[in-house]
């Protein structure tokens, strides 16, 4: 159910409190949740996730992403995240995965990673961030 971004990212579609157990077995230290509550009937809120993972001993953020694109709050929120995360594996989870994916690919472009490697790592993964390639060169430091 997770897919691997890096040695270190993770990312999925919706979880629930069973896959957070998962989560801890495969040595994740934070979960990241980037799916707004109440996005369909029947999601599993990020309340109950933070639960389940504070009861785990895994650190919780929230940085939701909604349909209408990414805004510098959203890529801030991931940044700190990741630092926080220090050198843990970290699951960012939504709907599919795919905001989670390419929110990662934006903050990693910012900081000046390969747009190419990040595009690379993304298809390996089985998503396609084509949808914001404009952006992360954009964004790419001088």
């Amino acid at each position: 159910m997770f897919r691997t971004l890096t040695d270190r990212i993770f990312v999925a579609p919706q979880i629930g409190i069973a896959q957070v157990d998962e989560a801890k077995a495969q040595g994740v230290t934070l979960i990241v949740n980037n799916r707004p509550d109440d996005e369909e009937p029947g999601q599993v809120n990020g309340a109950q996730i933070e639960a389940a993972a504070q009861a785990a001993g895994i650190g919780y953020v929230a940085v939701p992403v909604s349909h209408g694109g990414f805004a510098p709050w959203q890529l801030d929120g991931l940044a700190e995240a990741m630092e926080q995360a220090g050198e843990g594996k970290i699951l960012a989870y939504c709907r599919s995965g795919t905001r989670s994916t390419l929110l990662w690919a934006l903050t990693r472009a910012r900081a000046g990673d390969d747009a190419d490697a990040l595009s690379e790592q993304a298809a390996q993964a089985g998503y396609d961030i084509s949808p914001v390639r404009q952006i992360m060169d954009a964004l790419k430091p001088a």
